[in-house]
Parts: C-alpha cells; structure tokens; sequence
C-alpha cells in the first residue's frame, strides 16, 4: 500500500469518524484486505478525518477511545 504523504511515519491511523484505528504496517498475503485498508485511508485522508498519535502505539490509541480494526484479523 502507497502510505499517502500526511501520514508518511505513522504507524496506527485513526478515523475521527467512528474511532477505529488502523494499522499502516498490517502485512497480510489477502489482495481484498490490503484494497479494503488501502480504501479506508484514502477516505479518511479524502475526508480529512484522521488522527495520528504520540507514541505512535495502539494502547494509546486506545487510551483515546480507538478500537482496531478489523481488517485482517
């Protein structure tokens, strides 16, 4: 996936829409997963609705009320 230049080194990306967090470095051998991240990024970026975190972590994500998402799992 092409990391799109506002979140060039962020790891866990967040949707300010409906707190979900995604992670940018998901490794997955499924074409439709990687289409689907890729999809809700470029919409999250399109919306202008992301958060990035300090540290670039998921429990702080969490902290802040994110859940992961269910992509690949």
């Amino acid at each position: 996936m092409d990391i799109p230049r506002e979140l060039a080194g962020c790891r866990f990306v967040g949707d300010k829409r409906n707190q979900t967090v995604y992670d940018m470095e998901l490794e997955t051998d499924d074409p439709a997963v990687a289409e689907q991240l890729a999809a809700a990024v470029a919409d999250i970026v399109a919306a202008q609705s992301y958060a990035t975190f300090g540290p670039d972590e998921l429990p702080e994500a969490r902290n802040r009320g994110y859940r992961l998402s269910r992509l690949g799992r």
